[in-house]
């Protein structure tokens, strides 16, 4: 299964993906990449900008809309 169809599959189901899902559940190193890949084939992808609240760092989470 190709790295974009395992991200639309999460996506469908669990609604977000971050970085570090990507990572762990999946080893897809490079999730920013493969947001704009999907984006270039016509699905509308949402990046909201989040801050972890006990270490502060910033991150982003992804969403398909519909």
């Amino acid at each position: 299964m190709k790295q974009l169809d395992i991200i639309l599959a999460h996506l469908k189901k669990a609604k977000s993906i971050t970085m570090r899902e990507a990572l762990i559940d999946y080893s897809i190193q490079s999730l920013p990449k493969r947001m704009s890949e999907l984006r270039q084939l016509g699905y509308n992808i949402i990046t909201h900008s989040k801050k972890h609240p006990t270490t502060g760092q910033r991150y982003a989470r992804y969403t398909l809309s519909k």
